[in-house]
């Protein structure tokens, strides 16, 4: 059986009993805390995506709306911390799980439109706003994923982050 269904079968069989009684909590108290067992591997996106945004507000009004974002995006690899591993580990089970992959992607999405309103309310038009949001959250994205890769470099996720980004622009400027 490969590693993927392993991952999925092992999230699939897991409940929130088994979840709970590791963490050494009750059901109940569980429940304060997440609506599903899903919500344990997405806790975090609220505050992520509000505090991308309150980054964002404080760009000097100057900056072009990527460069604005990419600024914004920098506070990212302290949000993240020292959390590599357990980052690996998280993505591994999305991976392997298309609920999970579905939730992913709508996190990604809201953060991506929560984006797109912050330079929309910094006069950004909505098309440019759009792409730029976009984009950016395509930066990401492809930071974070070699920034957790099995083979990952050593570099740190803001390392990572202005190397996705020059790579971009190199790639748009060649055509």
């Amino acid at each position: 059986m490969g590693e993927h269904v392993v991952r999925r079968h092992r999230f699939e069989r897991t409940t929130v009993k088994d979840i709970a009684q590791r963490a050494e909590l009750t059901e109940r108290t569980f429940f304060r805390h997440f609506s599903d067992k899903r919500e344990v591997l997405f806790p975090a996106s609220q505050p992520l995506e509000a505090g991308l945004v309150a980054a964002l507000e404080e760009v000097p009004a100057e900056q072009e709306p990527f460069a604005a974002l990419m600024t914004a995006l920098g506070v990212l690899p302290s949000a993240l911390g020292d959390r590599r591993e357990l980052a690996r580990q998280r993505n591994a089970i999305v991976a392997a799980t298309p609920e999970l992959q579905e939730r992913e992607l709508a996190k990604m999405a809201s953060l991506t439109d929560a984006l797109a309103r912050g330079l929309g309310r910094r006069g950004v038009a909505e098309l440019p706003a759009r792409l730029a949001a976009e984009t950016a959250a395509a930066v990401f994205r492809t930071a974070f994923t070699r920034w957790i890769a099995p083979d990952a470099p050593s570099a740190e996720l803001s390392a990572l982050l202005d190397e996705s980004a020059a790579e971009l622009k190199r790639v748009v400027a060649d055509g």
